[in-house]
């Protein structure tokens, strides 16, 4: 598992060029072979999407963008691990990057061994969820529909359906509770997590934006249908 870890790419994004060099030297010391780096926010992104790092050390006071800002902005496509590296040490201010979906927050000064420790343990964590979600792995399939949870791919006709985050995680959960009337309730509480006070126009807008992707005649659809007053239903034949 070690040469397997240290084989993974690191995204450093911090604007003190010092902290750069000498993250990417004591890093590479412990036998990373991958790193790379950003001095903003923008152009941290920009690699992101470019590399597909496998763990991010990322600070909050960037030049043009807070950290935090950049954090949400990944966690709407990605799970990768994100340290936070912060000369900010007041305990809302780690509540905060956890909130936002950080892995782990460390404040400036720091030891650079022991951020290389912590990363090791990050990637080794990941290594071990990833083997672990092979293990669980398995396929829905249906119609003309087969859905691969682990690899969060959806095929249809053996056509990648391209489906935002949420219209992703709506689909699946539907999948996963074929012919059962789901509440509107129940899918605010799963797919956002939050009170379903307010999210009626939301849902609706993703079971519509859902249908146009899935259904052959979104205005006539065939698989996801409106139960009126009690909420939507996955039709799955068979089941």
């Amino acid at each position: 598992m070690e040469g397997l870890i240290k084989r993974k790419k690191i995204l450093i994004i911090d604007d003190e060029e010092d902290i750069l060099k000498l993250l990417s030297t004591v890093l590479t010391k412990e036998g990373f072979e991958n790193i790379y780096t950003a001095e903003t926010g923008n152009e941290g992104l920009k690699l992101f999407e470019f590399i597909n790092p496998d763990i991010i050390l990322l600070d909050i006071m960037l030049p043009d963008k807070e950290g935090y800002e950049v954090c949400k902005k990944i966690r709407e496509t990605s799970m990768v691990p994100i340290l936070f590296l912060s000369a900010k040490s007041e305990e809302m201010d780690r509540i905060i990057g956890f909130a936002l979906g950080g892995d782990d927050y460390i404040t400036k000064p720091f030891s650079p061994k022991e951020v290389s420790y912590r990363v090791k343990a990050q990637l080794r964590r990941s290594c071990i969820n990833f083997e672990q979600d092979k293990k669980n792995e398995k396929d829905i399939s249906f119609g003309p529909f087969k859905i691969n949870e682990s690899k969060l791919e959806i095929k249809k006709n053996g056509q990648i359906i391209e489906l935002k985050p949420k219209e992703l995680k709506l689909f699946l959960y539907m999948a996963n509770n074929p012919n059962q009337i789901i509440s509107k309730e129940k899918i605010c509480d799963e797919v956002w997590g939050e009170d379903y006070i307010g999210f009626d126009n939301t849902i609706m807008v993703h079971i519509r934006r859902l249908r146009e992707k899935i259904e052959d005649n979104p205005s006539s659809p065939n698989y996801i249908i409106n139960v009126k007053g009690l909420g939507y239903k996955l039709i799955v034949k068979g089941e």
